[in-house]
């Protein structure tokens, strides 16, 4: 099985920065983490507001849990939002239903990650996440 790389984290979160600001986005916070729900990485941009990092770790802490992006998650909790809540608790609040995060997959499909982004729309963070891992030569889902 592939592990994410700290090279591979670095490149995730430089190239989703340097989206962000390419795009002119309100200032970010990119967290990586690895298949164990574990921080991998993080950038915080001058100016990112104190809950952008436990606002984008709890997108990626979802996406990398359930094994799909926090798109996906945002929908399967409107028809089911007792589950999700419960799932909330169940992760001690780390959990994040709401777009703006999507997984990191090897060359063979094997999630080995997320990234979440948390600064901008659901729409950009997840723009940005998925700029990071394209440069990063992986896939995302």
């Amino acid at each position: 099985m592939t592990t994410l790389t700290l090279q591979q984290a670095n490149q995730i979160l430089t190239a989703a920065v340097a989206q962000a600001r390419k795009a002119n986005y309100l200032p970010m916070t990119i967290v990586v983490l690895d298949e164990s729900g574990q921080i991998k990485a993080v950038a915080r941009e001058d100016g990112a507001s104190m809950f952008r990092f436990d606002v984008a770790r709890g997108k990626a802490y979802g996406a990398v849990g359930m094994g799909v992006s926090s798109r996906a998650l945002a929908q399967r909790a409107k028809d089911n939002p007792n589950f999700f809540v419960a799932l909330g608790a169940t992760a001690e609040g780390k959990f994040l239903p709401q777009p703006g995060a999507v997984v990191i997959k090897d060359a063979q499909g094997t999630i080995i990650g997320a990234a979440g982004a948390s600064g901008g729309t659901g729409d950009e963070d997840e723009e940005v996440c998925i700029a990071g891992i394209q440069a990063a030569g992986l896939a995302h889902g």
